[in-house]
């Protein structure tokens, strides 16, 4: 990566030293990053399928493409090796780390990015395909886990988020080269939404767009004035209990880190043990779909294992993961929060 004095500084430092910095003075740029090569990868899938316009890519606080603007927004970790360490040990992921999940959500973003580039939303076909795009964000929704009327692509059966995500779900489903929709939802209703996109990228995808990009994008991790780990504080309050280690005070509370006992067992190794009969009695009583709560048990395994939880009685323990399933079940919604809804 192409660094400047300033960012060769920074690299040297703790990773304590480094969250005291403000984002704006890491001096971050796309170019000489990891990510350059990624985004020409889209800008040739573009190429390939007709589209002359190629989307501007900028690095912002997080994976966005601002409501009407025909630009995308990267995550600033994403630009360089160190600073996504930083993001993987304080939100225990990193979104968009691989070449393939970051492509994913390139091919995402770009699907927004266009349909306000020609402004697609405003005809009348898109809006009988996929719904009105003045419709309310939420800030959660509700999914259909086995709809047949969305294609799948990002996590969370996001396309059934809003249908501005629709679109932007089927756009990507479309543009990846390496995915044979025609013959992967040759039978689904959502066929007529990938054969829409098709045939109106065919036709606007060579021509000059009605929006261009602003001059000075929002969200610019350029002009980001708060330290690193402002933005981390506030970054996890803001997705609330979307957060991987949102359950990690229960969790240790259920559990213990320190086993008394020598037959005290792994707790990740507890819930996979009695998985089945919690979701099944938990399902039962509470309403929830089964689909939710494997997700949620998921989550419980997942940090079970990070923190390193031993159950200790496993009769009592077990109970008390049922009721604390029962508890924090969400049901059906997930977060729909996006910078561009």
């Amino acid at each position: 990566m192409a660094v400047t004095s300033q960012s060769m500084y920074w690299e040297d430092l703790t990773d304590e030293e480094i969250l005291n910095l403000r984002v704006k003075d890491l001096g971050l740029r796309i170019k000489g990053s990891t990510l350059e090569p990624l985004i020409d990868a889209l800008y040739a899938e573009l190429e390939d399928r007709g589209v002359r316009f190629p989307p501007a890519c900028y690095l912002a606080d997080e994976w966005l493409c601002p409501e009407g603007e025909p630009i995308i927004g990267i995550p600033f970790c994403l630009a360089h090796p160190r600073l996504k360490r930083i993001e993987l040990r304080m939100m225990y992921e990193v979104e968009g780390d691989t070449e393939q999940s970051c492509m994913k959500l390139l091919r995402h973003e770009c699907g927004h990015a266009l349909n306000y580039a020609y402004r697609l939303h405003t005809r009348t076909r898109w809006r009988e395909l996929f719904g009105s795009f003045s419709v309310p964000y939420s800030q959660t929704y509700d999914y259909q886990p086995y709809s047949r009327r969305f294609v799948v692509h990002l996590g969370d059966h996001y396309a059934q988020a809003h249908p501005d995500e629709d679109f932007a779900e089927t756009f990507a489903v479309w543009l990846d080269p390496g995915n044979d929709w025609r013959h992967k939802y040759e039978h689904w209703p959502a066929i007529k939404k990938l054969n829409y996109v098709d045939t109106v990228m065919k036709k606007a995808g060579d021509t000059r767009p009605l929006v261009t990009s602003p001059g000075h994008p929002p969200w610019s991790a350029s002009r980001m004035t708060s330290t690193l780990h402002a933005y981390y504080n506030r970054k996890r309050k803001d997705l609330g209990s979307d957060f991987r280690g949102y359950y990690d005070d229960s969790l240790k509370n259920l559990f213990t880190d320190n086993p008394r006992v020598q037959s005290a067992e792994k707790a990740s190794k507890l819930l996979r043990h009695y998985r089945r009969a919690i979701i099944d009695d938990v399902a039962r009583w509470t309403g929830h779909r089964k689909y939710d709560l494997h997700q949620l048990m998921d989550r419980f395994i997942a940090r079970s294992d990070a923190l390193r939880l031993y159950a200790e009685d496993d009769t009592q323990d077990a109970i008390s993961a049922a009721a604390l399933l029962a508890a924090i079940a969400g049901g059906t919604h997930r977060p729909a929060a996006r910078k561009h809804v």
